[in-house]
């Protein structure tokens, strides 16, 4: 068990600052046309569960359901739409490693445009693989903070979950990823309040940071990299101390 970085604080709060730039819907949109296809072209979000979680996550934003509709029309390929997802792996300001998730119509515009935040912002894109080896694949379910922490990691432990983290009013769950789907109905059924789950790379040993001005350099590539439609998760090993 672990404290949690002020990183995730500052990305949840971005994450608000993004719907109001117009960013989100676009990126939500991308990621369930992605889901339907990585789903096998399964469109029920009852039979596929990465789907589920991308149309949960629309609909936390207000998405219309006309738009989730057509962009899981687009996940079937029925606009003649095609999304291929892009991982792109390399170094930030200051060494810290990072990974890059996207899904694009235009790998060649894609792979240029991430390359060039890399490379004017102190930055290198490195080959698959360069970097991977520092992040853990994990499942991530993040609950209001309604317990005690000694409640919810107990009831986490039982239900199989590999580790809770705490920040100021929320909980982080973590599982592995092929477990999420289980672990999260245990915290549904039992009355959790959920307010997101997902897949992430987590840092295995993350930088770690005294505060958020020295870390501001590394935060706003991230940023840069964010800004990007075609982007739908950046991931650094870095830490910023509570």
């Amino acid at each position: 068990m672990s404290g949690h970085s002020k990183w995730a604080q500052i990305k949840r709060q971005k994450g608000v600052n993004d719907t109001k730039r117009g960013l989100a819907f676009t990126k939500l949109s991308t990621a369930i046309s992605l889901a339907v296809k990585q789903g096998g072209g399964i469109g029920d979000p009852n039979q596929n569960f990465k789907l589920r979680l991308a149309v949960d996550a629309a609909r936390a934003q207000n998405m219309p359901k006309d738009n989730i509709e057509r962009a899981i029309e687009r996940g079937l390929g029925k606009n003649g739409a095609v999304m291929d997802e892009v991982v792109y792996e390399g170094f930030g300001p200051g060494g810290v490693a990072v990974i890059v998730e996207g899904a694009t119509d235009n790998k060649n515009r894609t792979t240029s445009e991430v390359a060039n935040v890399f490379n004017k912002n102190g930055g290198s894109m490195g080959q698959i693989g360069s970097v991977s080896y520092m992040f853990k694949p994990l499942g991530q379910i993040i609950i209001e903070k309604t317990k005690s922490l000694d409640e919810v990691f107990l009831f986490a432990a039982e239900s199989g979950a590999e580790d809770v983290e705490e920040s100021e009013d929320e909980f982080f769950i973590y599982t592995k990823p092929q477990e999420l789907k289980t672990i999260r109905e245990k915290f549904g059924a039992s009355g959790y309040k959920i307010k997101e789950t997902e897949i992430i790379q987590k840092p295995i040993t993350p930088i770690l940071f005294d505060s958020a001005e020295n870390a501001s350099r590394i935060i706003e590539f991230v940023e840069k990299l964010e800004e990007n439609d075609d982007v739908q998760k950046v991931y650094a090993n870095f830490e910023i101390k509570n």
